[in-house]
């Protein structure tokens, strides 16, 4: 189930009708696992009504468009929160310590989180792809790869993280969570919706700007120092966003940040003992 879902949202971008097709098999799938129950899949049956209404209305009422738009983000909000009834998200690993110094990290599959790029995209069509007005040199892209790692380091001296190299037997369930369930998810959120949304109203910079800092915002639960590493990290997401306009671009910075802060530093923070 979960390497279906995680295959229709690789092939999201280049084949939308197979996507979907994927999407709801993994629905169906989770129905019978459990995952889901009725109350869930009648929600997402008015999801799906709703992004029917937004698609017939375009180009024939604005008021219907803005309002289908609204309830679909809405919507999306609802399942990034975890707020929609009827998603029974699996705990993979509980309270596990990937090294010495690392805090006890817990590991969801949450089927719920996954399914918001599918939501965003009938919300805004260029969800996935815009084109860009930037031509970015090599060396630009080289030097924004390089700021993953210094932004770990700064965050290690910082006090926040340590110099930990891991490889835990784990890993591939943290990459398949991580890069479609987790950064592909947020990326589609903050990126592909917001700092599009954002973009077109105050122009590029604002927008990366505002959004890098909602980003961090979401992280306040983690602490001032999350927030801050949080929208760094964002403005490193925006400006591959920004740069490239294809959502895979950030999705696969974001991916590469988390993984290179699993596997070289204390995950997902520094305890202290």
């Amino acid at each position: 189930m979960w390497w279906m879902l995680a295959g229709s949202l690789a092939v999201l971008p280049m084949q939308r009708t197979l996507a979907l097709l994927l999407g709801v098999i993994s629905v169906g799938w989770a129905c019978a696992a459990g995952v889901v129950d009725l109350r869930g899949l009648i929600i997402l049956g008015i999801i799906v009504l709703i992004a029917r209404v937004r698609m017939h209305a375009q180009g024939r009422s604005h008021a219907l468009t803005l309002g289908a738009e609204a309830l679909l983000l809405a919507a999306g909000l609802a399942l990034f929160g975890h707020l929609i009834p009827g998603f029974f998200n699996p705990k993979i690993l509980d309270a596990v310590k990937t090294g010495p110094h690392s805090a006890p990290f817990t590991l969801y599959f949450n089927f719920d989180k996954a399914l918001l790029p599918f939501v965003l995209l009938a919300a805004l069509p260029s969800l996935l792809f815009v084109k860009s007005r930037f031509s970015p040199r090599i060396w630009q892209w080289l030097l924004l790869a390089a700021s993953i790692p210094l932004l770990l380091l700064v965050a290690v001296m910082l006090g926040g993280l340590r110099i930990e190299p891991h490889f835990p037997d784990w890993l591939g369930s943290f990459m398949l969570a991580n890069l479609f369930f987790v950064s592909f998810a947020e990326e589609a959120l903050f990126r592909g919706y917001l700092q599009q949304r954002v973009a077109g109203w105050l122009g590029d910079v604002p927008a990366l700007l505002i959004v890098a800092l909602v980003f961090g915002l979401a992280h306040l639960a983690g602490g001032a120092l999350l927030v801050i590493f949080a929208a760094l990290s964002g403005l490193i997401y925006g400006l591959a966003w920004m740069w490239s306009g294809r959502l895979w671009v950030s999705t696969l910075f974001h991916f590469g940040l988390n993984l290179c802060h699993l596997l070289l530093f204390t995950y997902p923070f520094y305890q202290s003992h």
